[in-house]
């Protein structure tokens, strides 16, 4: 179980840095009240291509996640690791997958739209930036133990 659960976080791991490859450039702009249309282009673009026209890939992701859990709940219960492994390692990944799920897709979408007013696809691509970050913590925390 333990390589599926690498496995997948790790598939996970590579999808948030991708993702944050585009992510980081709102970073050069975090003291500016507004993100250039430039930068929330190439985000957004980035975006449009991944949430809606690359499939099957994105189904591929949310398979994953679901692997994932499956694999970390049948681990706790079969007592494959220790109790405080698998209490942070469900933690870690419900965390990081819901946040995703709740936020940052429906966020991602919205953006890669381009269709909310310059001003939100900045405050967007930010907000998407910063969960990101979080959700990599989290893969990486669960990796980690």
């Amino acid at each position: 179980m333990t390589e599926i659960i690498t496995a997948s976080a790790g598939f996970l791991v590579a999808v948030l840095w991708f993702d944050l490859m585009f992510d980081v450039q709102v970073l050069a702009h975090r003291q500016s009240a507004e993100v250039p249309e430039s930068v929330t282009e190439s985000i957004a673009t980035y975006y449009r291509r991944v949430t809606t026209t690359a499939s099957p890939m994105g189904t591929l992701v949310g398979v994953v996640m679901a692997v994932l859990l499956v694999t970390l709940v049948v681990q706790a219960a079969t007592a494959d690791v220790a109790v405080w492994v698998s209490a942070v390692s469900i933690a870690a990944a419900a965390a990081a997958i819901g946040l995703a799920i709740v936020r940052v897709f429906p966020r991602a979408v919205r953006l890669g739209s381009r269709s909310p007013p310059q001003t939100e696809q900045g405050e967007i691509a930010r907000s998407i930036f910063r969960d990101h970050v979080l959700c990599l913590a989290a893969m990486v925390t669960l990796l980690g133990v």
